[in-house]
């Protein structure tokens, strides 16, 4: 009776198997004329839109350093400060000066209106009051240079502390406390990290296929899961002669949060320009691509001829692959439906059952 009873639910186990194996759950897409797209792979690096090293316009002693290599600082931050005492006691003269200059230039203009009120009838000469009003002149003449040698010892005060160019990033720093610097010495590095770009070499063979217009995804190696769209911003048309490649400079899309991600310049990037062949061909589903060890490239048609579907196996030769899908040089012809989903285990004339989605 056990020998009778595993036959039998040996035999209803095969007939379950069979018939899901009969109806296999699948989804199908047909296979359509698309305009073919080559896409180009190309590596690169990350790049600043600003770098400068920075320096002081005076020589002096470095006083205080108020920034260290990796902090970021904003437009118009202190970074250095050299002593300044003895600029500020100039400065202090030259206001004095200006002070001496006023004082004198107020009392001859006090003297020449009183000559002009007394005038020639009361025993002040012509001459007299024409050399007061020509001393008025040169006070006036004597107030203004002195105004200006402060405002010049002002700036030259000024000049004693750095400021940051532009909001950014200390890179490098070259300085240190009690160091007399000149100026054009180096003593900071600094590099701006907002509106990074992504420098790509791109081979001479493609010179002429990429413009403005090209479609690029940018893919950043320590983020490999994560692909922001691009738009070329130049392109400069200088070849590397070793390497015979020029450069393309690409800046991700503003609709991205490119500014949460860990994004800082000098690493490296992927990119991915999808150029227009300008022709057009069969295409279908990457999902519909078999490939075999052996080399074989198969996709699943669907038959329905008869009113029932079925599926038979297609050798296809193929090509470009761009977007999702596959150029097809051979083997498929337009209008045919292939598997997209479930096609792993297909056997020949297998009969389907196509799901929801499929077509």
């Amino acid at each position: 009776m056990k020998s009778g009873s595993s036959t039998l639910s040996a035999i209803i186990f095969a007939f379950v198997a069979t018939a899901a194996a009969a109806q296999a759950p699948v989804h199908v897409e047909p296979v359509s004329i698309r305009t073919i797209v080559e896409r180009v792979n190309v590596t690169g690096t990350v790049t600043s839109p600003r770098t400068a090293v920075l320096s002081t316009a005076v020589a002096g002693l470095v006083a205080h350093i108020a920034v260290d290599e990796g902090r970021r600082v904003e437009l118009g931050d202190e970074i250095l400060r050299l002593d300044a005492e003895l600029a500020e006691l100039a400065l202090e003269r030259a206001f004095v000066a200006v002070q001496q200059r006023e004082t004198a230039l107020a009392d001859a203009k006090r003297r020449l209106d009183e000559a002009e009120q007394v005038g020639p009838e009361r025993g002040i000469a012509r001459t007299q009051i024409e050399s007061l009003r020509a001393e008025v002149a040169s006070e006036e003449a004597s107030l203004a240079t002195s105004r200006i040698a402060a405002r010049e010892q002002a700036a030259i005060v000024a000049r004693h502390q750095l400021k940051a160019p532009f909001a950014g990033v200390i890179s490098e720093r070259y300085s240190e406390l009690g160091e007399w610097v000149n100026p054009g010495d180096a003593l900071f590095e600094l590099v701006a990290t907002d509106n990074l770009r992504f420098d790509f070499r791109v081979t001479q063979d493609f010179f002429g296929d990429i413009g403005e217009e090209t479609s690029v995804e940018i893919t950043l190696d320590t983020l490999p899961d994560q692909t922001l769209p691009g738009r070329v911003s130049a392109i400069v048309p200088v070849k590397n002669p070793g390497a015979r490649t020029f450069l393309v400079r690409v800046l991700a899309d503003a609709s991205e949060s490119v500014a949460s991600l860990a994004i800082s310049p000098g690493m490296s990037a992927s990119g991915v320009f999808s150029l227009d062949t300008g022709r057009t061909g069969i295409a279908v589903s990457r999902d519909a691509i078999l490939r075999f060890p052996d080399g074989r490239v198969t996709a699943w048609v669907v038959d329905s001829r008869d009113g029932v579907p079925v599926v038979h196996e297609k050798i296809v030769r193929t090509g470009l692959e761009f977007q999702g899908y596959v150029e097809v040089s051979s083997g498929l012809a337009e209008g045919d439906r292939v598997v997209t989903r479930g096609n792993e285990a297909l056997q020949e004339g297998q009969t389907i059952n196509i799901l929801d989605g499929g077509t």
